[in-house]
């Protein structure tokens, strides 16, 4: 049997626990030898160029021209991995805790037909001299922003229809807003409230600025306004979101579509979701976190976006969900278990009856 990523990925799909070369090789009954599959790993060119050409197809079959490119980056927990220029200690704003991680920053495009991964890159971190303390620590010569955008400006040049890129308070700053309207699209983000904007253009002319804070945005309202180093005006508006413990938080977007009423900045802003969507489905359904693998984890980590996409073509295919689905093979796998547990137990109980016979 060949051993190919489309082999592999299946692996993955069909997996509920730890997933190792010993693995596959066991599951297909030796067919797959060991180092076939570690030989598959490293030789995988596992970057966004590769990626593109794997998603390319169901990009055009879902492509929308209003479809939104969503970004942000996500952490893939590897306590028992020792620390290197891929798998580094990052805090986890989840659990309040610094923990071991591959982290990975994604672009994720969505039409109303469906959404798949265009890319993805791992913070890669090097060892270098804090010049203030003198001590070692691991740093990405990458930015995050740098990241966001190639991947937008990789989509623009592939010809991928949106109208919108997504993002949250991370990503809006004035040089990813203007990257974004210079390929002529719009971006929609969530602001800290700490952020200052003009009231007019006579008001940034003469440096008079203030921040959200201060505005008390009213829900339903959107307001025009101007801020540092952006030509364009940008419209702003405020909400307010229960949480699941009782208390109320406060939400502040910004938009560079001018035109957007208060509710479709809520609705369009809202698919920014679907990229929380994605990164669970990667963990949960095709085993982004169970690889024991040190030396092949980028090329694991591209398998896994391969094999997402992979159950996002079955879920459109189904009509249904990627939980759905792996539950279906859950439950298959159960069914197997169940049949071959009772046909060892009529073995046991034949034998114990020629026993006494």
């Amino acid at each position: 049997m060949q051993t190919t990523l489309d082999l592999y990925t299946d692996y993955l799909l069909s997996s509920f626990g730890q997933t190792t070369a010993t693995g596959l090789s066991r599951l297909t009954d030796g067919a797959v030898g060991h180092d076939a599959v570690t030989d598959l790993l490293n030789r995988l060119q596992g970057n966004n160029r590769t990626l593109w050409k794997y998603v390319k197809p169901l990009i055009r079959q879902i492509q929308e021209s209003d479809g939104v490119l969503v970004t942000n980056d996500s952490i893939a927990h590897k306590s028992h991995s020792d620390e290197n220029v891929l798998i580094t200690t990052h805090y986890d704003h989840s659990s309040g805790q610094y923990v071991r991680v591959i982290n990975f920053v994604s672009l994720l495009y969505q039409t109303t037909k469906g959404q798949c991964p265009l890319s993805f890159e791992p913070v890669i971190k090097v060892q270098q001299c804090d010049s203030k303390t003198r001590k070692i620590i691991w740093r990405s010569e990458r930015t995050k922003h740098q990241m966001f955008q190639d991947m937008v400006r990789r989509a623009h040049q592939n010809a991928v229809p949106f109208r919108y890129v997504l993002a949250d308070s991370w990503y809006t700053n004035a040089d990813n807003i203007n990257l974004v309207l210079g390929l002529k699209h719009h971006y929609l983000g969530a602001v800290k409230s700490n952020l200052e904007v003009a009231l007019s253009k006579h008001d940034r002319a003469n440096g008079k600025f203030v921040k959200i804070s201060t505005l008390n945005l009213q829900p339903g309202t959107v307001l025009t306004a101007f801020i540092r180093s952006v030509q364009e005006p940008v419209a702003i508006c405020g909400d307010i979101l229960s949480n699941k413990d009782g208390s109320v938080g406060e939400l502040s977007l910004l938009s560079t579509d001018v035109t957007m009423p208060y509710q479709q900045l809520l609705t369009t802003y809202q698919k920014r979701w679907g990229i929380e969507e994605y990164h669970k489905s990667l963990k949960q359904n095709a085993s982004l976190e169970k690889s024991r693998t040190h030396r092949t984890q980028t090329n694991h980590l591209f398998a896994s976006i391969c094999a997402y996409v992979k159950l996002e073509r079955l879920r459109l295919a189904q009509s249904t969900n990627h939980f759905a689905l792996k539950g279906r093979l859950y439950l298959k796998a159960m069914q197997a278990t169940f049949v071959e547990l009772t046909a060892l137990k009529n073995q046991l109980m034949l034998n114990q009856i020629l026993a006494l016979a």
